[in-house]
């Protein structure tokens, strides 16, 4: 299972590696000789020499304060095990500097529109979380947003280059079942991992119903703000400061910039916000979040500036009361053997995706019906965790990502304990191993053949360092 560990050092998204700091194409007015041994202090006490070469690769080149920004970020993010050395984190962006270099030269296509929308909103959340764009260019050293956004551009584009690089690399690699038997017959001889305990869990839900009432009271409460706007003139950001319950944007009166058809925003909002002229104020709807109105302040090409209005119908008491003891019902029906938990799930549950299956949950990183006990979501976890197979839990309320009221009762419908692997039983998960170890070999393959054909020239004791790649070619 030595693959495993190294496909994280091979496999660009992985996710500790994400948010390394910005890297440059190289200028020819950059000498080798280049270095500054003034060092600048990061907000964290951290201190780096700030442009002495460390390596080029391809057009592009690594600098000092690339490598000790890498570790400062890596450290942040608290990775456990994870080689901060400088050696590690070298040979790490060499690797991402050879992915995209190729891709580069491969003429490997990456969508500029994306990355541009997700650089913005970086540079929101930075804003946000520091409070000013002052703030933001005071602790990331920058005299002008546009360098900032410049920076993060070049970062984005130049990971977005090399995992689609790597992408092209392994995309039509698949494995046959002859080389899954002989991958699995590898693992005995090396001896058969330990597999932890495995449950398929299935689920039925029940969410509270809000009253008409209260959805006509906010839609009312909407269109009072609308014809106020329209009709008074009044302001849309001064009624959203005051009354928006979308607590992320309120502060700024609602506003959200660069919004486009990708956006990360549900399908109702956009579909309001794309189909408004500028300056034009839309009716109430509803998405999942609950109610809004939309104004857009203005369009550029493809892209708009917006600002909304949200409230949020309250599920009253009785109705929370009411769904309650539909579920314990239900529970009871169950337990009592009147209906089974599969059936209860297909007549009752307000869960679409799992009743049709009888309430039968997917695992969203395998797709399959297992779900590692130790690999539990933590809100899940506690819920299960000792249940037997076919013992229906209590009622638990999991609220929504907006804090709305759902119950939920689960069963173990299967349960597989602690067990060395097995052909038969864990087929999914050595067919994902084995297309994983013949992707790997690809990739090191790739990387030999690319660094025998690249310039890669690296500079002082960095020649020195034991690297996974031939990268001072010897």
């Amino acid at each position: 299972m030595n693959f495993i560990t190294k496909a994280c050092s091979l496999l660009l998204f992985c996710s500790a590696w994400a948010g390394l700091n910005a890297q440059e194409i190289i200028d020819t007015s950059v000498s080798e000789n280049t270095s500054q041994e003034e060092e600048q202090p990061l907000t964290s006490g951290t201190t780096f020499k700030v442009d002495g070469v460390a390596a080029v690769v391809g057009e592009y080149v690594i600098l000092e304060s690339d490598i000790q920004q890498s570790i400062e970020s890596l450290k942040q993010q608290k990775v456990e095990g994870q080689d901060l050395s400088t050696c590690s984190v070298m040979d790490k962006l060499m690797e991402d500097k050879l992915y995209a270099h190729h891709a580069v030269i491969d003429s490997v296509m990456i969508n500029e529109e994306q990355i541009r929308s997700y650089t913005q909103q970086q540079i929101d959340y930075f804003i946000n979380q520091l409070g000013s764009e002052e703030k933001v260019l005071k602790f990331y050293r920058k005299e002008k947003m546009s360098d900032l956004k410049k920076e993060l551009l070049e970062l984005n584009r130049n990971q977005e280059l090399a995992k689609a690089m790597q992408q092209n690399i392994v995309e039509e690699i698949e494995v046959t079942p002859e080389e899954i038997r002989s991958y699995y017959k590898e693992l005995e001889e090396d001896g058969l991992p330990q597999f932890g305990v495995e449950l398929e869990i299935s689920k039925i839900q029940i969410i509270p119903e809000v009253p008409q009432e209260e959805k006509q009271k906010v839609i009312d409460q909407l269109n009072g703000y609308r014809n106020d706007i329209l009709e008074n003139g009044s302001s849309f950001a001064t009624k959203a400061v005051l009354w928006s319950e979308d607590e992320s944007t309120r502060g700024d009166g609602g506003l959200i910039r660069d919004v486009d058809r990708k956006s990360q925003f549900v399908k109702e909002f956009r579909d309001v916000a794309f189909s408004l002229q500028e300056g034009e104020v839309s009716k109430p709807f509803e998405t999942e979040f609950g109610y809004h109105i939309i104004k857009v302040e203005k369009i550029r090409g493809q892209k708009i500036d917006l600002r909304h209005i949200l409230r949020i119908p309250k599920v009253t008491s009785a109705a929370e009361a009411a769904a309650k003891d539909k579920i314990e019902k239900i529970r009871k029906r169950i337990e009592d053997g009147e209906i089974t938990f599969a059936e209860a799930a297909k007549e009752f549950s307000d869960e679409k995706e799992t009743a049709s299956d009888g309430g039968i949950m997917i695992n969203p990183t395998t797709q399959d019906r297992m779900f590692e006990l130790k690999n539990l979501p933590p809100e899940l976890y506690p819920k299960v965790q000792n249940l037997k197979e076919g013992e229906v839990s209590i009622a638990f309320n999991n609220p929504t990502r907006t804090g709305k009221t759902r119950y939920e009762i689960y069963t173990v419908s299967d349960r597989i304990e602690e067990h060395e692997a097995d052909f038969a039983i864990d087929y999914v998960k050595i067919k994902n191993f084995a297309l994983q170890a013949k992707r790997i070999k690809a990739i090191e393959k790739w990387q030999d053949e690319k660094i025998a054909e690249t310039y890669i020239k690296l500079n002082g004791d960095y020649r020195n360092c034991e690297y996974s790649s031939n990268w001072v070619k010897q």
